[in-house]
């Protein structure tokens, strides 16, 4: 029997239902509209992979609301299904993230399965889940499976990054940091690949990539002696545990216009949504880990990965919402 449910098109008010209207802002399909604008996929070259929202961290700008107490995470079941389906596709890049996927107990088996399946394979970590001598087996295993590692790093003010993400969190996070530059990972020369992401950690927009990746390098590498290769910043998307920070310290409406006033149109074209396909933790496509956050599956219809028989097409439409606004700000999610 084909697993196919049938799709909750709307939000949880709870969770992020009408971001523009509730802000007096356009809708973004209009607003794509009134730009002569279409949002549609190309070859889909990246698959990501939700493991689930357990973690040990309650990030504030967490669009997932993930935290300790969540107990929705990716069964060994699924994740054969998840391995079998990219075996039957040729994606060139393959993202897991979370929740902490590190937390989730069968990732070691996820990782060998999905590692000889696509040229990259990336894992997201907030840092903290990797300390501990009970990860020291799954870092030899991302080295010898030369998985990128993308780490969350909000800030190299300790003050800050510990303000959104909780106390003492940055001094464990250098500390993972450290151990990883002894494995090898972010080091000239190894082909470790150690990146970091920075989001803001209030109610405002990111600066300068570029700009910000001297600062960081500068920083980490005079306060504690830390290397890295790349630095990525995004703009915190109002959903989630976000949106209820902005709702309750009264940012929401100014964020939200922030957001509308800076909508970048040459960001469409290169949205990460357009090349993505998401699997959530229980085996469903959607377009985008957002639209996962929110109930809007691919299509009009929530489809299991073990009943895929063919990617979305080029010039299929990509589902949109008004948080789509955050992607497409600025230098957008790119």
């Amino acid at each position: 029997m084909e697993r196919i449910v049938a799709g909750n098109m709307g939000i949880s008010p709870g969770i992020g239902a009408g971001v523009g209207e509730a802000a007096g802002a356009e809708p973004f399909a209009d607003a794509l509209e009134r730009r002569g604008l279409s949002l549609v996929r190309g070859e889909i070259t990246t698959l990501q992979v939700n493991t689930g929202y357990l973690c040990d961290l309650r990030c504030r700008h967490c669009h997932l609301e993930a935290g300790p107490g969540r107990t929705e995470i990716m069964s060994r079941e699924t994740m054969a299904a998840v391995v079998s389906f990219a075996r039957r596709f040729p994606f060139q890049v393959i993202d897991i993230t979370g929740g902490a996927p590190e937390l989730v107990p069968d990732l070691p088996f996820l990782l060998e399965g999905l590692a000889p399946l696509a040229p990259r394979l990336m894992l997201r970590t907030n840092l903290s889940a990797l300390n501990g001598a009970a990860r020291e087996s799954l870092l030899a295993l991302c080295v010898a499976h030369r998985v990128v590692l993308i780490a969350s790093f909000p800030s190299t003010n300790p003050s800050q990054a510990d303000a959104q993400r909780g106390a003492g969190v940055t001094e464990t996070s250098i500390a993972v940091l450290k151990k990883l530059n002894d494995a090898g990972y972010g080091v000239e020369g190894t082909g470790l690949e150690l990146d970091l992401v920075s989001n803001p950690v209030g109610a405002f927009l990111p600066v300068s990539q570029a700009s910000a990746e001297r600062k960081f390098r500068h920083d980490l590498l005079r306060k504690w002696g830390v290397a890295f290769n790349h630095l990525y910043t995004f703009a915190n998307v109002p959903l989630g545990r976000f949106r209820t920070w902005l709702l309750r310290t009264g940012n929401y409406e100014r964020y939200v216009k922030t957001l509308v006033e800076t909508f970048n149109p040459s960001a469409i074209d290169r949205l990460m949504c357009r090349t993505l396909l998401s699997v959530s933790w229980d085996g469903y496509l959607y377009d985008c880990d957002f639209n996962l956050s929110v109930g809007r599956p691919n299509g009009e219809r929530k489809v299991h990965v073990l009943d895929v028989r063919d990617l979305p097409p080029p010039g299929d439409p990509i589902a949109v919402g008004e948080y789509c606004y955050a992607c497409t700000a600025g230098s957008g999610f790119t």
